[in-house]
């Protein structure tokens, strides 16, 4: 534990170098860190926080740098998330109110805002297709002979398949089917679909027939898939070239990124706010050393279901981070469960 003074210091020292990416002195901690003393003894309490690893040198002559232990610290520290800004607030609200259509569109759309807000590299794991389970069912004529049976699932995927039919059934009977179906599909997940029972209409119990048989069918999607939105703009984070090739790299590696999230929340590293964060080495992947992960789950209908996140340098700005994701996965949550 560190005294209010150094505790003082150490934060003063954080913010000043997310926002410069320079190393801070002392001289410049006593001016603006509103600490009452004078820069001397700013510049020993920063020399006791080197000491014990919270800052560090990188020059005889510089400032000093906060480490990844510094980071810790401060992230720790926080109330919680920082409020977005008003016009950031107003784009979510916008985005959330026109987002409607097909899961991965949703998603890898949703990456992107992620990524436009933080200025960060945005990580949504899709919800995994298994556990979902058929809300309704609905047969579409899309001509004499030819319908489409929609599918929406509870994680808010929308599965779709064509039908070849033998005749003309008409509205009347693919309004029936759509609603015979529902009613017993639903609940259940497209891979143990049942028999549903017959009707005693002959033509409207095959045209049920063949929907479930087209939706059983359905190829099984990737269980892990990842949207990553804004890849490019983690490479201004870092004056290494070489840092930034490994870290586009890893984020092409879709199973190395899954594994990457379910880690960061298996390490004890969350708070109350939902939110998880893992910075630097304790990431575990040494081309990531120089990185840190901010992530949330996202629920659907009260269970969790998927991760939102975002992944930049160790001097990104928490606050604004965690801010940015936890609105993000909380309206991705609602706009799915709706």
């Amino acid at each position: 534990m560190l005294d209010d003074r150094k505790a003082a210091v150490l934060r003063a020292v954080v913010r000043e170098h997310i926002e410069t990416a320079q190393p801070v002195g002392s001289a410049h901690v006593a001016r603006s860190g509103n600490l009452g003393v004078s820069p001397a003894t700013v510049r020993n309490e920063m020399a006791a926080l080197e000491r014990d690893g919270y800052l560090t040198q990188p020059h005889t002559s510089a400032g000093r740098v906060p480490t990844d232990k510094g980071y810790r610290f401060f992230v720790d520290q926080l109330a919680g998330p920082a409020a977005l800004a008003p016009l950031q607030r107003q784009q979510v609200r916008e985005f959330f109110a026109r987002a409607h259509g097909e899961l991965e569109q949703m998603l890898h759309d949703t990456s992107s805002l992620l990524s436009g807000l933080t200025s960060y590299a945005a990580l949504v794991m899709a919800p995994p297709a298994e556990r979902a389970t058929v809300r309704s069912v609905q047969v579409v004529g899309l001509a004499p002979r030819l319908a489409m049976a929609v599918a929406v699932l509870s994680n808010g995927a929308v599965e779709k398949a064509t039908i070849d039919l033998d005749d003309d059934v008409g509205d009347e009977r693919l309004g029936a089917a759509s609603t015979h179906l529902t009613a017993h599909l639903g609940g259940t997940s497209l891979g143990e679909l049942t028999a549903v029972p017959a009707t005693g209409d002959l033509r409207l119990d095959r045209l049920v027939e063949e929907v479930g048989g087209a939706l059983t069918g359905l190829p099984d999607r990737d269980r892990d898939q990842i949207y990553v939105g804004g890849a490019s703009s983690v490479a201004g984070a870092f004056e290494a070239v070489d840092t930034v090739r490994q870290v586009l790299a890893i984020l092409e590696e879709q199973y190395v990124v899954v594994s990457l999230l379910r880690e960061v929340f298996d390490q004890d590293t969350g708070d109350q706010h939902g939110l998880s964060v893992s910075i630097g080495t304790e990431l575990g992947v040494q081309p990531l050393a120089e990185c840190s992960i901010v992530v949330a789950h996202y629920d659907v209908e009260g269970e969790p279901v998927g991760t939102v996140g975002v992944l930049g340098p160790t001097r990104m700005n928490y606050p604004q981070a965690m801010a940015a994701v936890a609105v993000v996965s909380e309206r991705l949550g609602r706009t799915l469960s709706a």
